[in-house]
């Protein structure tokens, strides 16, 4: 594989999103997939640096916390961070090197680099919030709670880093050695897609429930009054974050139609991605227990909160055609949703900042019998 090969003139509309050789000249001008380059358009549109966002008043709220709430806030921080410690870097080291098409390569570019705007802001925080912030990322790993939700996510991730740099070195159907360990049997092409379609419902899970649990943690403190600017930048991270779920979930569904052994791989391994789904709903109970072990606080407790997990995860697997074991019929936290989806400002502008701006989201679609029958 080459970074450029002239000889390559197949058209590249005919291509793979994955495996084929990738698409000699970067080009836009038509795309095989629109709904990629839609969405890197939007989170282009979507920029944002946590600097613009003030949370100094949050330092004076976390003291007037009780210590209960101060371990509910500064114990889901933590995790934030380290949920999109991974995904910051993983993106483009698991996806970026067997990317086919230019539009999905510029994609996952595109999501990474919003991912490490994530982890910024959780310095940013940090910051603000505590006098000393090395007390908060020192000893974060010696936390089991959060070591064991890093490992369950990193895992299909590294399994796919190690496959794409084995094939990288050597050719499917061989035996061979890879960073000095020597496999007891050579690997195929099929079992490579399959890694593949593993990651993406991982990465998905990540992004759909775990983040969103997250989510609901750092809200219900702004539902109070306290802690709004953290809140604030929550909430953009979130509206990114509604973004890269769509791109997993779409790929997952056009993926069978782009490659058939995509087809094969989503019956195989059905009841695999349902105890994938499973695995993160018990985790994540497992961390609304860890996070409430002194104390609830005013809207938000274990019990409710293991509640929209339940209702999350019955939501993200039918939205990737996956049965469900969790028969919910609502919301359990309804006002998430205003986060979720809200782009309101909820003060006057020249007292908070504008979350809802986006730059570079303007449609050009005025032709010159827009404005017929306009008369001055």
């Amino acid at each position: 594989m080459s970074v450029f090969d002239a000889n390559d003139k197949k058209d590249f509309l005919s291509k793979k999103l994955w495996f084929d050789e990738p698409v000699t000249i970067a080009r836009y001008d038509k795309q095989k997939y629109p709904f990629l380059e839609k969405l890197t358009n939007q989170q282009l549109g979507f920029f944002w640096r946590p600097e613009e966002v003030d949370v100094f008043r949050d330092s004076k709220d976390f003291k007037t916390l009780t210590t209960h709430e101060q371990h509910i806030f500064t114990s889901n921080l933590k995790r934030q961070i380290l949920l999109d410690s991974v995904q910051g870097r993983a993106p483009t080291m698991a996806f970026g090197t067997i990317c086919s098409l230019p539009e999905l390569e510029n994609w996952i570019l595109t999501w990474a680099f919003s991912e490490s705007i994530h982890s910024r802001s959780y310095t940013h925080i940090i910051r603000n919030v505590y006098s000393n912030p090395s007390t908060i990322f020192d000893g974060m790993l010696d936390i089991e709670e959060i070591v064991n939700c890093a490992d369950d996510i990193s895992k299909n991730y590294d399994d796919l880093i190690k496959y794409n740099g084995i094939v990288q070195e050597n050719r499917y159907g061989e035996l061979y050695r890879f960073s000095g360990e020597l496999w007891d049997r050579p690997i195929t092409e099929y079992e490579h897609k399959k890694l593949l379609w593993k990651t993406l419902m991982s990465v998905n899970i990540l992004e759909g429930v775990r983040f969103y649990v997250s989510f609901a943690c750092s809200w219900a403190f702004a539902e109070l009054k306290k802690m709004e600017g953290n809140a604030k930048i929550i909430k953009l991270i979130c509206r990114d974050e509604n973004l890269h779920l769509a791109g997993t979930q779409q790929l997952l569904k056009v993926m069978p139609l782009d490659d058939p052994d995509f087809a094969k791989i989503r019956e195989e391994t059905k009841d695999e991605c349902i105890k994938m789904f499973v695995d993160a709903v018990n985790q994540e109970k497992a961390w609304a227990h860890y996070l409430f072990k002194d104390g609830s606080m005013i809207g938000l407790n274990e019990a409710v909160l293991s509640q929209y997990v339940d209702w999350i995860a019955n939501k993200r697997m039918t939205a990737v055609g996956l049965p469900s074991p969790y028969k919910t019929s609502s919301n359990p936290l309804p006002w998430t949703q205003n986060w979720i989806s809200g782009a309101d400002v909820q003060v006057a502008p020249q007292e908070t900042e504008l979350t809802s701006y986006i730059g570079g989201g303007v449609k050009k679609d005025a032709t010159v019998d827009s404005f017929k029958g306009f008369s001055l």
